[in-house]
This record gives C-alpha cells, structure tokens and sequence, in this order.
C-alpha cells in the first residue's frame, strides 16, 4: 500500500499530548509572569519605602570591581559637587525602568533580595524634610555600597568650582574677600574725596565686604544653607 492507514486512536494521542504540552506551557508562562510581578512589586516597595540594611548577600565573584565604593570616596564626592546620599524613599524623581531591571538582574544572578537602596543626586531631586546625576549603590557591607545603575545628564564641568564657596567657611570667606576686593576696585577714584587715598580704598573696601556678609548671612540663615559637609547624607534641607 502507498499510504498507511491511519489509527485513530493515536491521532487521539498526538491531539491529546500536543493539548497538554501547549497547556502546560501556558500555566508556566502564566507563573513566570505571576512571580515576575510580584518580584516587580516588591522592589518597587522596597525602593518607596527605602527599607533599612547594611548590607545585602551578594556573591562577591560576581560583582564588578569598578562599581564598588567606599563611603568615603561617596562623602568626598558629595561634599565636593554638594551633593546627597539618601535613602531611595526620599527621591522625588521617576527611578528609570533600566535600574530596576538591573535590581532583578542583580537579584537573579545573586539569589538574594536586594534592600537598603540608596541613592546620589543634588538635592532637589530629593523630597527633603523640614527638619543632575542621580546613581543607586546598594549596600554591601563594612561601609561599601555597589552601584547599580546611572542616569540623567552629567554634572555641568563648572559644578566643582560653583559649589566651592559653600565646601567650608574658610572657602567662603576668601571668596567673600575676592568679591569685596574686585568690587572696591570697580569703585571710580576721588568718588568720596577729590583725590583718591588708601584710607578710603579701606573704607570702601570694608563696607562692601560687610554689606556682602550681610547678604551672605541673610540668604543662608532665611533658606536654611549650611555647608557641603553637614548636608551630603541629611535628609533635612535646612540641616
């Protein structure tokens, strides 16, 4: 015979196997998406309600050298650009979907659940209590924190320079100097007496400087200003 026969009871088979495999198949894509979503739920609390750690299980053979930071190399940075290292629940910005795929890529390569989330920016991009680069570090342990994802523009090359003033008081104080001086100068001779003398360059020099301190002390008193250091981990804006 050319053709075989056909049985019916094995075409009943194949049909039934196939029916099983493809519904088998849909209840595995249907857990996989299930435990995806509640794994999504849960990083997401954990990144709005900044859930406290000091460190997270990771598999250190894993990591990548070049993203592990000490605190203190995040202090100086943030003290040096004015910025804040603050729990996630304070971000006021959209975390990017990119972060939090790679938590979960974290987590899968870890088996761990990542907490304790921080996160790098300037501080308006922070919801800060009364009392441009955002980068998210979880933390490792003994004052190491891995980062985990960045984005956003990067800080403007002058940023250093701008906030210099407000690293300590002693920068500050120059810079008020600098300005008074400069200012005095612009200041044309003979203004207050028809010839010009060191005495009133003084003067002139010193009213110029306290009106600048006036300024000074008004503006960081009235908004609550304080110095890179005290700021660079406080959730408070007038700390």
């Amino acid at each position: 015979m050319l053709f075989k026969r056909l049985e019916l009871e094995e075409i009943l088979r194949n049909i039934k196997s196939r029916s099983q495999n493809a519904e088998q198949l849909l209840t595995n894509v249907k857990s996989w998406l299930e435990a995806d979503l509640k794994r999504d739920v849960r990083i997401e609390s954990t990144l709005s309600t900044g859930r406290p750690a000091d460190s997270n299980s990771f598999v250190f053979d894993l990591l990548d050298a070049d993203k592990i930071y000490h605190i203190n190399h995040i202090k100086t940075i943030c003290i040096d650009y004015r910025l804040r290292f603050l729990d996630t629940k304070y971000f006021k910005s959209e975390i990017p979907d990119a972060a939090k795929q790679k938590i979960k890529e974290l987590e899968t390569a870890h088996s761990a659940d990542l907490k304790g989330f921080k996160i790098m920016a300037p501080s308006r991009m922070f919801k800060l209590e009364d009392k441009n680069d955002p980068m998210l570090f979880a933390p490792i342990g003994n004052g190491y924190f891995y980062l985990i994802h960045k984005w956003g523009r990067d800080l403007h090359p002058l940023r250093k320079w701008v906030v210099w003033p407000l690293k300590n008081m002693v920068n500050l104080l120059f810079i008020i100097l600098l300005i008074s001086f400069l200012s005095t100068l612009v200041v044309p001779e003979g203004l207050f007496s028809k010839q010009g003398s060191t005495a009133e360059f003084l003067i002139i020099f010193f009213f110029v400087f306290k009106s600048i301190i006036a300024v000074v002390l008004f503006y960081g008193i009235s908004l609550g200003k304080n110095f890179n250091p005290a700021i660079w981990n406080s959730k408070y804006f007038n700390a």
